[in-house]
């Protein structure tokens, strides 16, 4: 990983890097990857939504996975396979079957229809953790908002694994996630690591609570924002005017809710509760619309800030992500929680109020 502040975590076992549109290049992360898994020795465990990448960044990320394999490390994959949803919410992906075969290791597609299996960790030897927004191409690594995480922890590492597991062995996403929150601490730090679907409902509740519970500020950074307990609980605070709430949105995708909710009359309850909360200090970045052959350049970060608890993972805060196979880590820590606060305000400035269609 490339170095990051000191006062981005209170402790050394956990690394937070985040990435901005056009802050980095592809073969900068593709070479932060490899040095990650070059470490490995025993296992490695992947978990990717979408990974699909260039030749360079292919040669890169690959050699490091052939190499690992070579010196004897047992590693697996799992991607996901089966899913076409004509708005992106979040969009489709791409995964290279032909590279992921190439590899020469064992490797699953996971089917969910229409849920996904939408992870982006790593497992290795038991010991240590790679997840966050990040998907495994060379767009999200350029030109996408993300945030990557890395926990060493054997802890962590076996509740990760746990879910891991379900998917290499259930091949379907609604049958995985049912791994408890449990309590952990890593160097004196509080984490709890959330799946789902197992407990996704559980999940929007965890977020909606802390966000209820905070009392000097919020901050978001998710494409859409859908999940009924957290939309609620932010349309509140935001009519209130108590607490400092504000955060960034990819202003397609959620219009894209906005056409499905007004297609869709069962859900359009939740508008006016939306537009309560981008009312507020809520922008929107003007990603170009996914097309096959278009840059993939969505605002994919996934933040929650309330206080100084962090929640970040792969889960939009949405009502499909609850069903979906994602993962989420609950971070108690002052310095991370003010450290991505400071990015979510740095990215939503960059960005113009959203608009919702009429």
């Amino acid at each position: 990983m490339a170095p990051i502040s000191a006062a981005a975590s209170s402790s050394t076992k956990l690394t937070v890097r985040t990435l901005t549109d056009g802050g980095q290049q592809p073969l900068e992360i593709a070479h932060a990857i490899a040095d990650w898994l070059g470490e490995a020795r025993e296992t490695l465990e992947l978990a990717q939504y979408d990974f699909h990448l260039a030749p360079e960044t292919a040669a890169v990320v690959g050699g490091a996975i052939r190499e690992a394999s070579a010196r004897g490390v047992a590693v697996r994959i799992v991607y996901n396979i089966d899913h076409r949803n004509p708005i992106p919410v979040p969009p489709p992906p791409e995964p290279d079957v032909e590279l992921i075969e190439s590899l020469g290791v064992p490797a699953k597609g996971v089917a969910g229809v229409p849920d996904l299996m939408h992870h982006k960790f790593v497992i290795r030897d038991r010991q240590a953790v790679w997840s966050g927004s990040m998907n495994w191409t060379d767009d999200s690594w350029s030109r996408q908002e993300n945030v990557i995480l890395t926990v060493e922890s054997s802890e962590l590492g076996t509740a990760f694994l746990e879910d891991f597991e379900q998917l290499w062995g259930k091949d379907l996403v609604e049958e995985t996630g049912f791994v408890a929150p449990r309590r952990l601490h890593v160097d004196g730090l509080l984490i709890r690591p959330w799946f789902t679907p197992g407990y996704g409902e559980d999940l929007s509740a965890r977020i909606a609570g802390a966000i209820g519970r905070a009392k000097q500020r919020v901050r978001i950074c998710s494409p859409v924002i859908t999940a009924a307990p957290v939309l609620a609980t932010l349309a509140q605070l935001v009519a209130e005017g108590k607490l400092d709430v504000a955060g960034c949105l990819d202003a397609p995708q959620i219009q894209g809710v906005v056409y499905q909710w007004h297609e869709n009359g069962n859900v359009a309850w939740k508008l006016p509760l939306l537009e309560r909360v981008v009312a507020g200090r809520f922008t929107g970045k003007p990603s170009t619309p996914y097309g096959l052959g278009t840059v993939h350049d969505f605002m994919q970060a996934k933040i929650v800030v309330a206080d100084d608890v962090v929640f970040m993972g792969s889960f939009n805060l949405s009502r499909s992500g609850e069903q979906n196979a994602e993962n989420v880590l609950e971070i108690h820590d002052p310095a991370l929680a003010e450290h991505l606060s400071t990015y979510v305000d740095e990215v939503r400035r960059r960005y113009p109020p959203v608009q919702l269609p009429a």
